[in-house]
């Protein structure tokens, strides 16, 4: 597998190295002119994760994305069990947080500084003292091959140029497990490939593990197991290879 990790520095001395989902269920209370109306988003989720990468492939609605965010507590279970390497995200949220980096599909929801270079910065705040933040924020500009865009304003970048620098402000802080959510949508080839070294990278050399929802099907075969969601149960759990497939026929089962 082009992200399969053979050994890296975080995975030796830690305790448990999993996630798992027992029986989780979300959802919402929509207002109607009869009372409020549950309505579920994901239905008994049953699932542990464990592999260095993980796709998770689905139809928009499907509640891909909202599994996703229950990976660092962004989204709490109505009921059931989350827990990430043994801490509860209810109880333990900054623990949790702390370990699970966030990269959502719209880069303009994490970006807040004027410039990449102070927005990492940012990031940097409550772990690198100020005389060296600027150096190290700019290490991880480089690491990323974007070092040029460090002082560029972040309106004047393309969706594609944002989304890596969401990506550095979010490595940053050295994240055990990283979360990204359509992390190809904005990206040209170009911007695709290095995405893609950069994650075999830090799967190998950091020992981070990675999980990403994605329609790039191509994309999702490069990871070490799939899920395939759809209307708000994981209907499917296999190698990617298997997973794309299972899902392209139920696209197409839908479209007859």
């Amino acid at each position: 597998m082009i992200f399969g990790r053979k050994g890296g520095p975080a995975s030796a001395g830690e305790g448990t190295r999993e996630i798992s989902f027992s029986e989780v269920s979300v959802g919402v209370l929509d207002d109607t002119p009869t009372g409020d109306a549950y309505r579920p988003i994901l239905t008994d989720v049953n699932v542990t994760v464990d592999e260095p990468t993980v796709a998770i492939i689905g139809a928009n609605g499907s509640g891909k994305s909202t599994l996703l965010q229950l990976f660092n507590g962004l989204v709490t279970a109505n009921s059931g069990q989350v827990f990430i390497d043994g801490l509860d995200p209810v109880v333990e949220a900054k623990q949790v947080r702390s370990r699970v980096g966030f990269v959502f599909t719209d880069p303009a929801a994490q970006l807040v500084m004027p410039t990449p270079l102070e927005d990492i910065e940012l990031s940097l705040r409550k772990r690198v003292p100020k005389a060296e933040r600027r150096g190290a924020a700019l290490a991880v500009l480089e690491e990323l091959g974007i070092a040029e865009l460090a002082d560029r304003s972040v309106y004047e970048l393309s969706g594609g140029q944002r989304q890596l620098v969401a990506l550095a402000a979010v490595l940053a802080v050295d994240p055990q497990i990283l979360v990204l959510d359509e992390p190809t949508t904005l990206l040209d080839l170009r911007n695709k490939e290095k995405l893609r070294k950069l994650l075999t990278d830090l799967v190998a050399r950091r020992g981070v593990r990675v999980i990403f929802s994605t329609h790039d099907l191509e994309f999702a075969e490069l990871a070490d197991r799939a899920l395939v969601v759809d209307s708000g149960r994981i209907v499917h759990d296999s190698a990617p290879a298997e997973a794309t497939q299972m899902y392209r026929e139920l696209i197409m089962s839908d479209c007859s």
